[in-house]
């Protein structure tokens, strides 16, 4: 079944209604095995496109994941991105901000971490945080110690987005393709996770009572999240709003989105010059002649 990406892409400059952004949709696999052979398929695409991409070295893609807990941000990451050359590519994960990370501009920590040409980078959370948890959670901005003038709310998320559009546009202008992926879970299947996580040794670290804290603000995210997304989302770096419910599903909508991204990039491998070539005919030969020097004997003991 094909996936349609443009089903999931948020409009520019488009009010957002989460309540119309579906957090299950019909899979487009039929079962577990198609789509263990899906993803396989969309992992080995995207490992071959990532050797051209690290090969030609001029674009850089840089990949943000926002959600709410437990709607699967780690899973998403480590199953898509399976296949690919972990030297070619860079995963950050930004919780609080340390004491020096607060005393420059809210950018700053996340523009240190931005992917070279060749490289694809993932933001396992981003700057979005700033405008997302910051917003629900204003005595947050309140310890950012910025000058009183500057913190007027009526103001401030309206000029943070900005700067987020400002950036990512500066990003794109510079070979930086942005790519925003927000995991849309419905708060009854974020108790389910939660509950399953109890349940399971191996994930009992993952839980805590904060967790369960911010829950009573889920109406507050959500309204955070539909004006982040409806300010952030342009052309040139747009935001997915990619149903969470099923995380398989959600696994392959966002592999062909990634794709999808790199598809229209239509990199290939560098092609070599006619000095090049003389060069590697040169270096052919001599690694075709027979050396005349004794192959040094093998001590089986020590191999």
């Amino acid at each position: 079944m094909k996936i349609n990406v443009a089903d999931f892409r948020v409009p520019a400059a488009k009010k957002v209604s989460l309540k119309k952004w579906p957090t299950l949709v019909k899979p487009v696999y039929k079962s577990k095995v198609q789509y263990q052979e899906m993803l396989a398929s969309q992992v080995a695409e995207l490992s071959a496109m990532q050797q051209r991409h690290y090969a030609a070295n001029n674009y850089s893609v840089l990949l943000i994941f926002q959600a709410m807990d437990a709607a699967g941000k780690d899973g998403a990451i480590r199953h898509v991105m399976s296949g690919v050359n972990p030297q070619g590519c860079q995963v950050y994960s930004f919780k609080h901000p340390s004491v020096t990370e607060l005393d420059h501009d809210f950018l700053w920590r996340t523009v240190q971490c931005m992917p070279e040409r060749g490289r694809i980078g993932i933001f396992n959370r981003s700057y979005y945080e700033d405008v997302l948890i910051v917003r629900v959670h204003p005595e947050i901005l309140r310890n950012q110690g910025l000058p009183e003038e500057l913190l007027d709310e009526k103001s401030i998320w309206k000029e943070r987005y900005h700067s987020m559009n400002e950036l990512e546009k500066h990003l794109h202008r510079n070979g930086t393709r942005v790519v925003k992926f927000f995991l849309h879970l419905s708060e009854e299947e974020q108790r389910k996770r939660f509950l399953a996580r109890i349940d399971s040794p191996e994930k009992n670290w993952k839980f805590s009572l904060a967790d369960i804290e911010e829950r009573k603000y889920w109406k507050d995210y959500m309204k955070a999240y539909e004006a982040c997304l409806g300010a952030t989302s342009s052309k040139d770096a747009p935001w997915y709003v990619v149903p969470a419910d099923d995380k398989e599903n959600a696994r392959l909508i966002i592999a062909e989105i990634i794709l999808e991204t790199f598809r229209s990039l239509k990199q290939d491998f560098p092609k070599l010059d006619a000095k090049r070539t003389a060069e590697l005919h040169e270096i052919r030969k001599l690694l075709e002649k027979r050396s005349s020097a004794p192959v040094p004997k093998r001590d089986a003991e020590t191999e």
